[in-house]
This record gives structure tokens, sequence and C-alpha cells, in this order.
């Protein structure tokens, strides 16, 4: 791995993201693009929003970059990620701004998520030759639809997505320090790490600004992607533990709202991390619990590299300390 190149995507990046963050904030508050509290949200003043105006493009910006610089036909697939990322960027703003339907919303991310996987060579298989060709297509557009929704569905916190995000992007990097055939996610992931660094500088409680839709949601389609990419080429435990926490989370909290007739599209505040914060917990608080939680996670992940059982056994363990901390009876710190 080259260790320079990593250093200078990941201060490059931060630097851009700080950068842009900062002069995106005024120009949001000027035009009275804001995030006004209501009885589902977990802030209490104004806070303009839409912080993925200025981090998906440097993101997408710098992945091209590399892969131009990569000279070869390998990295293409960065340009299409990075692409898809834009679209669904501009699409989430302008959801943002005036709303659009969540069937809409959906499709949009079913279609964009179909375009990026038809660009996949056809012997790439996501689940190891567990399922036919067409299901193994069809059960990853799925998981990273999926995905894309749930990081969208978490972003309720200050810091949390920040966190998230570069916990994932320092769990990519750790695997492919371990294994060389995963280098090629290196940089890209130490550009959203950077990323994630820069934006958390303005987002860290009490945040100056928040992610929106247009961060949110092609943050969870460029997150996915090294998801799916790790379970390809074979790794796909650490795939499930890296993002464990976001995913048990996310998904218990849908069962439940099902299973109790309520609008899973509608904003809600019954997340374990916002019923931690709703008991008293800071918002810093909960977000560096889960920081801690994450670096375990990456531990965990390599650890699947020599016994899968093993970790995955710890991650599941983990994660369910972690959800009855949250949902424990919190004492402010």
């Amino acid at each position: 791995m080259n260790w320079i190149a990593l250093f200078v995507c990941l201060i490059v990046s931060i630097m851009l993201s700080a950068a842009a963050v900062r002069f995106l904030i005024p120009v949001l508050r000027r035009t009275n693009i804001l995030d006004r509290p209501n009885e589902r949200s977990s802030h209490t003043a104004p806070t303009p929003r839409g912080a993925g105006l200025a981090m998906v493009p440097i993101a997408a910006g710098l992945w091209i970059a590399i892969a131009v610089m990569a000279g070869n036909g390998q990295n293409d697939a960065l340009i299409w990620i990075a692409m898809g990322a834009l679209l669904l960027c501009a699409l989430s703003w302008i959801d943002d701004l005036i709303g659009l339907s969540p069937l809409v919303r959906f499709g949009f991310h079913v279609i964009v998520v179909a375009v990026l996987l038809s660009r996949q060579p056809s012997e790439l298989l996501y689940f190891q030759g567990w399922l036919p060709s067409w299901a193994d297509r069809l059960a990853a557009g799925l998981a990273w639809v999926w995905f894309i929704n749930l990081f969208n569905f978490m972003d309720g916190i200050d810091g949390i997505s920040g966190v998230e995000t570069a916990g994932i992007g320092l769990g990519v990097i750790t695997m492919a320090a371990f294994v060389p055939a995963l280098v090629g996610l290196a940089l890209p992931a130490g550009v959203l790490v950077g990323v994630a660094f820069g934006f958390l500088v303005f987002n860290w409680h009490p945040a100056k600004i928040f992610l929106g839709d247009s961060g949110s949601v092609p943050l969870g389609l460029l997150l996915g992607w090294f998801l799916l990419e790790l379970a390809a080429a074979g790794y796909w435990a650490a795939a499930l533990i890296l993002p464990i926490y976001y995913l048990a989370d996310a998904t218990l909290t849908l069962i439940k709202r099902l299973s109790r007739g309520e609008k899973i599209w509608q904003a809600h505040r019954q997340h374990f991390y916002q019923r931690a914060v709703a008991r008293g917990l800071s918002h810093g608080y909960v977000a560096a619990l889960i920081a801690i939680a994450n670096g375990l996670f990456i531990a965990l992940a390599v650890a699947s590299l020599f016994n899968v059982m093993m970790a995955l056994v710890g991650a599941a363990m983990l994660t369910g300390v972690l959800l009855l901390i949250l949902r424990g009876r919190a004492v402010r710190p």
C-alpha cells in the first residue's frame, strides 16, 4: 500500500471538505435553507442543512482524479460510482428543498443502483456462488438500496453520520493493509474518511450545519459500494461487521415501526441512538460511543480474516451491548 499517497488523499480531502463546508454555512443561512426544530427533531435551534453539497462533489471529484491518474480500465468503476453519487446528491438536494414523494426517491435509488451494477463484470458474484448469478445481482441491488436508505434514516443527531462514514472508511483501509487484493480501495476510502473529518469539524455537537439528504443518500451509495466490494472479494464477514451497528439499529427500528403500522418513511425519534439522547445522553457522548464501537468493529473485521465465526459472534455481542447501553436508563455524563 502506498501510505504516502493515502496520507496525501486524507489531508487534501480534510482541508477541501472543511473549507467547502465552512463556506457553505453562511450561504445556507442567507438563503434561509434551515432545518427547523419540530417534535421529531433532536436539535433545538434552526440549523443550516445541506453539507452534502460541499462534501459529495469533493469526494466524487477526488475519486475521478484517482481513477484518471491510475491510467487503466480497472478503476473505471470509481468514475461510474462517483457520477452516481453526484446524481443522487442533486436529486436529494431537490428533495431537501421541495420534498419528493417516497416513491420517487426510492425509484431513483433503484435506477441508479441498477445502472451501476450493470457496469460491473457479469461474472462478478457478491455472494460467493451461494446464489444463481441473476439472484446474486438482484440481492446485491436490494442490499445496496437498503443501505442507502438506512444510512439516510440514521442521520438523526450531531456527529453520527460523520463518525460512521469515517469508521467504515477506516475499516476498509485497515482491511486493505492486511489484504493486498483490496489495496485499490484504500485511496477512495481515504478520501471519504477525510471528507467525513472535515465535515465533523462543523457537525460535532452543537452542530453548525447538518448533512441533509444531499449528503446522507450519496454517502450511503459510496459506502455501500465498499461493502459490496469486500463481499465480492470474499470478505463478506467484514462487510457485515463494519456497518453492523447501523444495520442493527435501522433494521430493528424498521421492524418495530412496521409492526405498529407506522409510515416508515416519516421522520421519528425511535432509533436507539435517538432514544439515548431523549433520555439524557448528549449528542457528542452518543457519537463518541459509536466511534469507540466502530474501532472495535474494525478490529473484529480484521479478526474475521483468521476466524470468521469468532469475529461474527464478537460483533453480534458488541452490537447487543451497544444497543442495550443506548436503550437503557441514561444519565447525562
